[in-house]
């Protein structure tokens, strides 16, 4: 029967080092030379069967200290270098266990530091978003990926490019599509650039919304897409030929440093030309009127989503011809942003937009219905808010469905000239309550509180329990 070996180096000099022995000491009461037992230590030479049974009859060692390993640290360390600082410094899971093994003290300590950082950054960025509110700039700021620039720089902007607007309106006006935008815009790109629109199956394209194939002048849509996001994605195509000086004119207005992020923000700007075009600035505008901004309506006037519609009431900017000033966020049911627009700017420092308490994580409980409130911030502040469901491409049977939720928004202001605003007329209950996020938020007895506030201290008080599990002084 073959010997099953192990290496197991560092923890053997770990026993040793515990129990204060020499190499010399050790070797002679496991029966092998001190030069053997330093080849053993260096995992030069394998711990044998004999050897492991030696080791747990004389130093009453545990083998799964010796054999087994640590899978939990293993997995801190995971983290540590998934983080975007840290990412491609390790080729692989062998150096990790590798440093797990030989120093564990220290990969332990190095784990440690890494979520003190993470801590530290939260805590900087919610300090440098209070200063904000207060009219307080400052330059803080953790390490940033190309795509948390882009939308860094879109969400602190208007959501209006004046030129793309104008070159859109243009370039519907020239295909003259009547109520086939479709059909028009695969007739374009056939005629002027050679390109041909095709849908494939899901099992041609397993994993991909559209593929443009530069040999075959062929561009492929997933018919996992609705026949709304199949129109996006050929009129962001179309907008990429037609108005590629226009687009660039307006990346080079962002200043954006890195190459990755202008790449990014260069799709960005396509698919802001690709509403522009499918709902051309005038004929909008004038129907949203028409409509006091009723989604549905729209999203029916013009064969568009819900989605795409009530993103182009964020666009509604032009000087002269101004809509209501909406703003939006989408989140997916675990609460994470996936994006945040507005007409003037997402109002990030009066609304925030991450309180547990709004509509928008409601929503995921009435899937398509259309949720509006007023909600009231802290300060006095109100808006009206409109929240609703979106599905995402078509899931196949077994496949969970991508469910996200939408958030539209405007001042309180304009409630009366807004279809949504007869939910908060009336005799309707007060508005809601909310906050910008928890970490912001002095609201006491808060029943959806998700982390104390960085403004109070605790309050440790054990004669005392409020609502909430966080309270603060």
């Amino acid at each position: 029967m073959a010997e099953h070996k192990i290496f197991a180096g560092p923890r053997v000099r770990r026993i040793r080092n515990g129990l204060m022995l020499t190499q010399t000491a050790m070797a002679e009461a496991l029966g092998i030379s001190p030069s053997y037992l330093n080849l053993i230590e260096r995992n030069q030479r394998p711990l044998t069967v004999q050897l492991l049974l030696k080791l747990t009859s004389v130093y009453k060692v545990d083998l799964d200290a010796l054999q087994g390993e640590a899978s939990g640290g293993i997995a801190a360390l995971r983290e540590v270098f998934a983080d975007p600082l840290l990412a491609g410094e390790v080729p692989g899971d062998q150096e990790l266990i590798e440093l797990s093994e030989a120093a564990p003290n220290a990969a332990s300590a190095m784990v440690k530091l890494y979520r003190a950082y993470r801590e530290q950054a939260a805590r900087l960025s919610d300090l440098a978003e209070l200063l904000a509110r207060e009219g307080h700039e400052t330059s803080l700021s953790t390490a940033r990926l190309p795509i948390d620039s882009v939308r860094e720089t879109l969400e602190r902007r208007p959501n209006h490019f004046a030129r793309i607007e104008e070159a859109a309106e243009a370039f519907h006006a020239k295909l003259a599509a009547g109520d086939d935008l479709a059909a028009a815009l695969k007739l374009w790109l056939k005629n002027e650039h050679g390109i041909v629109v095709r849908t494939l199956p899901v099992h041609a394209m397993p994993s991909l919304r559209r593929r443009y194939d530069r040999h075959s002048m062929r561009l492929f849509l997933s018919d996992r897409l609705s026949p709304f996001d199949q129109l996006r994605e050929i009129a962001s195509e179309a907008c990429l030929l037609g108005l590629s000086d226009d687009i660039l004119a307006e990346l080079e207005g962002l200043s954006l440093a890195s190459p990755e992020a202008r790449r990014i923000a260069r799709f960005e700007l396509a698919r802001y030309a690709s509403h522009a075009l499918m709902m051309p600035y005038g004929a909008f505008l004038s129907a949203a009127q028409r409509a006091r901004f009723d989604i549905d309506l729209l999203r029916a006037r013009f064969g568009v989503s819900f989605e795409q519609a009530a993103t182009r009431l964020t666009m509604l900017g032009r000087p002269g011809a101004v809509g209501i000033p909406f703003f939006l966020m989408e989140i997916d049911n675990a609460g994470n942003v996936l994006r945040r627009v507005g007409a003037q700017g997402f109002p990030a420092a009066r609304f925030g937009g991450q309180c547990p308490r709004l509509n928008v994580h409601a929503a995921f409980a009435q899937p398509g219905q259309v949720l509006a409130e007023a909600v009231e911030m802290p300060d006095g502040a109100a808006f009206l808010t409109v929240a609703r469901t979106l599905e995402g491409p078509q899931a196949g049977f077994g496949e969970r469905v991508r469910r996200t939720a939408l958030l539209v928004g405007c001042d309180i202001g304009f409630a009366g000239d807004v279809v949504y605003g007869r939910a908060v007329a009336g005799a309707m209950p007060p508005p809601v309550a909310v906050g910008s996020a928890c970490r912001l938020c002095e609201r006491q007895g808060c029943l959806a509180r998700a982390e104390p506030p960085l403004t109070r201290p605790l309050g440790l008080d054990e004669m005392v329990t409020g609502l909430s599990a966080f309270d603060f002084q």
